[in-house]
Parts: C-alpha cells; structure tokens; sequence
C-alpha cells in the first residue's frame, strides 16, 4: 500500500479534477449554473468524508480499512462523473 500522505495527494487530485469540470462547464452553460453547483457540494462533501476515514487511529486491519476507502473512492467518482456527464 502506498503511504497515507500519498492517498491524501490523491484524495486532493481526484476530486479537484472534478470541481474544476464543474467550474469548466459553469462558464461554458452560465444560464444552468446552479446544476453544477449539488456535483460540487457533493465532491466537496465526499472529500471530507473520506480524508476523514483516513485520519482514523484506532483501526484493527490497516489493509482492509484503506483498500474499503479506495473502494469507496472509486464509487463515488464514478458517481460524480455519471452526474457531470447528464449535465
């Protein structure tokens, strides 16, 4: 597993990739902005949630608590993107 600074990093690319795509589909659809605005909410809602699992100390199985958070991080991208997609 690499090391919790680096899921940090990663936690922090992913979902700023999305936010800038909101952002980037803002100024392209001004008229629609607000949709954008509940993807962001939401990315922004995961973010902390997730950071937060990672910060945890008291964990048992260290190896199966952060593969469930790549798991879950995997879901709700995929869940961020399908909705920015319908956009």
């Amino acid at each position: 597993m690499a090391s919790i600074k680096n899921l940090k990093k990663d936690l922090n690319y992913i979902y700023s990739d999305i936010i800038e795509d909101c952002y980037v589909w803002q100024l392209e659809n001004s008229d629609k902005a607000d949709k954008a605005e509940a993807i962001i909410d939401n990315a922004i809602a995961s973010f902390d949630e997730l950071v937060a699992k990672v910060n945890e100390k008291n964990i048992d199985n260290k190896k199966a608590h952060f593969k469930g958070i790549i798991v879950d991080l995997q879901k709700d991208v995929k869940k961020l993107q399908l909705k920015l997609a319908k956009l």
